[in-house]
């Protein structure tokens, strides 16, 4: 293992590449690289202006400091030179570790984990996506509440080894584990709320697609695209965290519900997805995933594998998926005709432009099994007009004529729409 980015970062001002240094080597991989450059995207999308990037190679990392002491004395004299107070680590800490790197460094020491849960923190918006984001924190902290120095060691004996050391650090376990299951308690009932919505939704066969994939693929542009709902879009990571759901028409006139979901990135932290359960439901319970991908991204294999991590842990694999490169704007001729020969079956899209949607749209047409499409014809008295256009409104007419009082349509609609006024079918 390496231990892979150390960043000095100081907050509130305007990137200066001057004085951002990545050290190069011949070894470095282009993963490697983009590895490094996600790192650094994250801290500027926590409002982070990072000074200096520094990366060490080793066999194993140190297991009291993770990065060893001559590291720390690079880090320590980088914070000196910048005047930063923020070190950010893109691997995760023990509580140890951090601890002893706060003793060793005059600045505040950050994991990745702290750094994506301060993203999400920053960007929820609803009192659902607060809830668990504050979840995911408390479940973080809880392990690292850590005895200062050996005054409060619970081991030690004599004067002033007891006293309101150990009981203020026991007092804040109880109330943080408090606090959790009062969180636990309200994601209940959202869960139960989200339940009973799904319910009613349910009542009527419409059928969820739930667009998944890596953070910053351009899911929130795509979704707007199809379903002209002007959600945010933004290129900062994580920029959606709040799911949202909207219905969308297909060609085949049927209605389904589209939802846009949380990104997901690598190594994401498991208490995220834990926390993240009740808003990842709708990914759990949709008939159809549309896992878009940033066609543009030179890591756009590595990152669908972290996708297909975090399906599978949501027990979602086996789910029918469209497989979705968007961003096709951005590939110039040569990029476009490799993806065309390589992307196999999967849809070539445009959020941005819309390109080709209206191709995607017909394939999460033909994807959809339950209340599948199927081809009628009809007799239907001209009084029955609120019948006449619910047929028209629902299905498409390929052909109509009038003979006396009645309308012949041959129409193609959804099982469930044709039951639903099965006694004009034609026998």
């Amino acid at each position: 293992m390496l231990a892979r980015t150390a960043a000095a970062l100081r907050a509130g001002e305007e990137d200066d590449p001057a004085l951002e240094d990545v050290p190069a080597t011949p070894a470095a991989s282009l993963d490697f690289d983009s590895e490094v450059a996600e790192f650094q995207e994250l801290a500027r999308s926590a409002g982070a202006r990072i000074m200096e990037t520094m990366i060490q190679r080793r066999s194993r990392p140190d297991p009291a400091t993770f990065i060893g002491m001559g590291k720390i004395e690079e880090i320590k004299a980088a914070i000196v030179a910048h005047n930063a107070w923020i070190v950010i680590f893109d691997h995760d800490l023990s509580p140890s570790q951090l601890r002893l790197l706060d003793d060793h460094l005059d600045a505040r020491v950050i994991d990745r984990t702290q750094l994506i849960l301060d993203i999400f923190a920053a960007h929820a918006r609803t009192r659902e996506g607060q809830l668990q984001v504050e979840l995911a924190q408390l479940d973080y902290q809880l392990p690292r509440l850590t005895r200062r120095g050996k005054s409060m060691s619970q081991l030690g004996g004599g004067i002033g080894t007891r006293g309101p050391g150990e009981t203020k650090l026991e007092t804040d376990k109880r109330r943080i584990n408090q606090r959790i299951d009062h969180l636990n308690a309200q994601i209940d009932k959202v869960k139960l709320i989200r339940r009973q919505q799904r319910q009613r939704r349910e009542s009527a066969p419409v059928a969820t697609v739930a667009l998944v994939g890596y953070t910053n693929a351009g899911k929130s542009t795509l979704f707007n695209a199809l379903t002209k709902a002007g959600v945010l879009e933004s290129s900062r990571m994580f920029a959606t965290l709040d799911p949202k759901l909207h219905q969308l028409r297909l060609p085949s006139r049927r209605k389904i519900l589209l939802s846009d979901t949380v990104g997901f990135i690598r190594n994401l932290p498991h208490t995220l997805v834990t926390s993240f359960r009740a808003t990842l439901e709708e990914v759990e319970r949709a008939e159809l995933l549309l896992h878009v991908r940033d066609a543009s991204s030179p890591m756009v294999d590595a990152q669908k594998t972290e996708v297909e991590k975090v399906l599978a842990e949501l027990d979602v694999s086996k789910t029918p998926t469209i497989e979705v490169f968007n961003k096709i704007d951005l590939l110039d001729e040569d990029g476009r005709a490799t993806l065309s020969n390589s992307a196999g079956n999967a849809a070539l899209v445009s959020g941005l432009t819309s390109e080709n949607v209206k191709d995607l749209l017909l394939r999460i047409d033909a994807a959809l099994v339950n209340d599948p499409i199927q081809e009628a014809t009809l007799r239907i008295p001209q009084s029955e007009g609120a019948v006449l256009a619910a047929i028209e409104a629902g299905a498409v007419v390929e052909k109509s004529r009038f003979v006396g009082n009645l309308t012949h349509l041959t129409v193609r609609a959804p099982a469930s729409l044709l039951g639903r006024y099965r006694r004009f079918l034609s026998k």
